[in-house]
């Protein structure tokens, strides 16, 4: 089932720093444009140009004090660069993330780190809303909603998301404004363009690359490789 990525009208309450904006001339020079040339065409997910052909490739990248779900020894750790105004990157949270959790139960470590384009205003503050929901305890849920985007991405939609899942609104409100994960998310995105990640989404999965929101056939192959070349 193909699912039409949403697009979001931007909230005229998104209180954003100045800082935020500074981002996005660093963003690309890091080259994350060429993750908009790849994702921000009309093709849906696994069509023709629409992923990276190039031969697979492994490289290192870091998981500490990062997100995460499934057990830290599990046989397989994938790690996603994603942003939460992508539009595949939310195809591919429906159509395979959660296929995925569910068809190799404490079998895969999840990671999930962020990148947002520049070209996403909403990009940022979606990430630091979901890394306030974390300081309750409730990142993964609050992950989910931004990809379900029933109210959409702003800040409005980031409180009521928080109301939903029951957390302090007062001390959400003033995670959010104080954006103090702010250095974290800009650290992702540069770990990214230094392992040469430069679009959405992304994924390490045990150090090999894959690049753009393939079908679950594609990470079945790759996951079951992974587990049969390990005791």
């Amino acid at each position: 089932m193909q699912i039409t990525p949403p697009i979001t009208p931007h909230s005229k309450r998104n209180r954003v720093s100045p800082l935020v904006y500074m981002l996005i001339p660093v963003a690309f020079v890091l080259g994350l444009g060429g993750g908009y040339l790849l994702w921000g065409s009309t093709q849906p997910s696994g069509a023709a140009g629409a992923a990276d052909t190039a031969p697979a490739r492994r490289v290192t990248v870091s998981t500490d004090d990062q997100p995460s779900i499934g057990p830290t020894d599990a046989k397989v750790t994938i790690v996603e660069f994603s942003d939460y105004q992508c539009p595949y990157c939310q195809v591919w949270d429906q159509q395979v993330y959660q296929q995925l959790m569910k068809s190799y139960p404490n079998k895969i470590r999840f990671v999930y780190r962020d990148l947002p384009l520049p070209m996403h205003p909403e990009a940022i503050p979606a990430a630091l809303a979901a890394d306030c929901a974390g300081e309750q305890g409730a990142y993964w849920k609050y992950h989910d909603a931004l990809f379900a985007q029933q109210y959409g991405l702003n800040r409005t939609a980031y409180d009521r998301y928080a109301a939903d899942l029951g957390l302090d609104g007062k001390a959400f409100a003033a995670c959010l404004d104080s954006q103090r994960y702010l250095n974290k998310i800009q650290a992702n995105a540069s770990d990214a363009a230094s392992a040469g990640l430069n679009s959405t989404p992304s994924f390490v999965i045990n150090g090999r690359v894959l690049i753009g929101a393939l079908p679950f056939s594609d990470f079945k192959a790759v996951v079951d490789a992974e587990l049969a070349a390990k005791p």
